[in-house]
């Protein structure tokens, strides 16, 4: 049983939750709680930490038998753990890695965020993403780490199943895919034409700026298309999360009906 945050194991976990450059460094990453745990492929753990009082619960021992796993006594457990409450478990995990094309699928449906900050809303996308049937999510490189402890959290597992890219340079990525057949939208305050009158139904993608500044002009000029979202009251946008989420049910729901 490890029994000190001196411990040389103990270290590593907390660098790979605090820093963004080791985690790169390593390709590896830290997954906390049951489910998160039961959500990651197998093939990618690298190894399981659980601590005393995990170990008395029978009904979770089938999480063990994934990976090799260690023991760690309750206090040091606190405190190499992201969360302020932990439930006993975490995994080293190896990042998954995906090539643009891996995402440019027939009928692709894909996300595009331009310096997203927010661990929550990135994380968000992605959920709301896999329940709306995106083929991905493409991020600039100013956007928050996808393996933030916060955006892992938030996931709730779609990290594993959603592919995602980081474009070193957004303004050309959002070129390439243009020239692959896909049609760019951004929810924009120029926008004439309202969210639910567009034709989501072949290839397309949604711009989604930052949560501060919005799309930068750059970024914004690059769309086919401008589209708004309706607003009553006073306010004048969404949260970007918000705002996702509605084009890319929007996206889904197009493409159901056209199946039918």
């Amino acid at each position: 049983m490890i029994t000190s945050t001196s411990n040389p194991q103990m270290k590593y976990i907390m660098q790979l939750n605090k820093k963004a450059k080791t985690r790169y460094e390593q390709r590896v990453f830290v997954v906390e709680g049951v489910k998160m745990c039961r959500e990651t492929p197998k093939e990618q753990i690298e190894k399981i930490y659980v601590s005393e009082r995990f170990m008395q619960t029978s009904d979770k021992a089938e999480l063990w038998k994934k990976c090799a796993y260690e023991v760690v006594s309750e206090r040091v457990f606190q405190g190499i753990c992201d969360t302020k409450t932990p439930q006993g478990i975490l995994c080293l995990v190896k990042m998954p890695q995906y090539e643009l094309q891996d995402l440019l699928v027939k009928k692709a449906h894909l996300l595009i965020l331009e310096d997203i900050q927010d661990p929550g809303n990135l994380g968000t996308m992605l959920r709301t993403g896999e329940g709306a049937g995106i083929t991905g999510v493409i991020m600039s490189r100013g956007t928050v780490d996808i393996f933030h402890p916060k955006v892992i959290r938030s996931t709730m597992g779609s990290l594993f199943r959603v592919p995602f890219y980081v474009a070193e340079d957004l303004s050309h990525t959002i070129h390439s895919i243009k020239e692959q057949g896909v049609t760019v939208y951004a929810a924009h305050l120029k926008g004439s034409l309202s969210y639910d009158k567009a034709d989501y139904t072949d290839s397309c993608g949604f711009l989604i700026g930052n949560e501060g500044n919005g799309l930068s002009a750059e970024i914004a000029s690059l769309a086919d298309t401008y589209i708004r979202i309706p607003m009553q009251g006073k306010i004048e946008s969404l949260n970007a999360a918000t705002a996702a989420a509605l084009l890319m049910y929007e996206a889904g729901r197009q493409r159901r009906s056209f199946q039918e």
